[in-house]
């Protein structure tokens, strides 16, 4: 795999967020990457009060944080993907551990940085990252961490061999 230097090599206008996510229009809830490496790589969201998650007091869930993080691992994917000359994959959410929040929501307008880093990477196609949430509108030099969790995915090499394969899981036996 080539060595991939943080920022220098992530061209925004060469890869923009929605090109580096499956998810596309309203569900894109990252705005910018803002740091990318071989193992991690740090996002931007504000928090959007388009309806889509936002609430009547004008803030979004907490727990919208655990979609936040996913946006980031996948648009750390799609990025060294498209580094490798691949399209991006589909990724699977297969769980989330020790999410802690010390956020019941986050008022829209809010600037966040989210940060994941890999930290496991298995021959199965199956994925851990380490992921944070830092409040950055503040004046603070130590931006707060909101949220923190460890997110479990699988990133099949081969989506349709894949799907496939699990039709056979789906089969009563005879």
């Amino acid at each position: 795999m080539n060595h991939i230097s943080p920022v220098t090599d992530y061209i925004p206008d060469k890869f923009p967020v929605a090109d580096l996510l499956p998810q596309s229009g309203p569900m894109v809830l990252i705005d910018t990457v803002t740091k990318i490496d071989d193992d991690s790589i740090a996002t931007q969201v504000r928090v959007r009060d388009d309806g889509l998650f936002s609430l009547a007091n004008n803030t979004v869930p907490a727990w919208v944080g655990i979609e936040y993080m996913a946006q980031t691992i996948a648009a750390f994917s799609g990025y060294h993907c498209l580094m490798r000359g691949e399209p991006i994959r589909l990724g699977f959410l297969l769980g989330t551990r020790l999410f802690e929040s010390n956020q019941t929501c986050y008022p829209c307008a809010t600037l966040l940085t989210v940060h994941a880093s890999k930290i496991i990477e298995s021959a199965n196609d199956m994925c851990v990252f380490d992921c944070s949430i830092e409040i950055a509108d503040t004046n603070t030099p130590n931006p707060t961490i909101s949220a923190s969790a460890k997110i479990n995915l699988l990133l099949p090499k081969d989506l349709n061999a894949f799907l496939e394969k699990a039709k056979h899981y789906d089969k009563p036996s005879s």
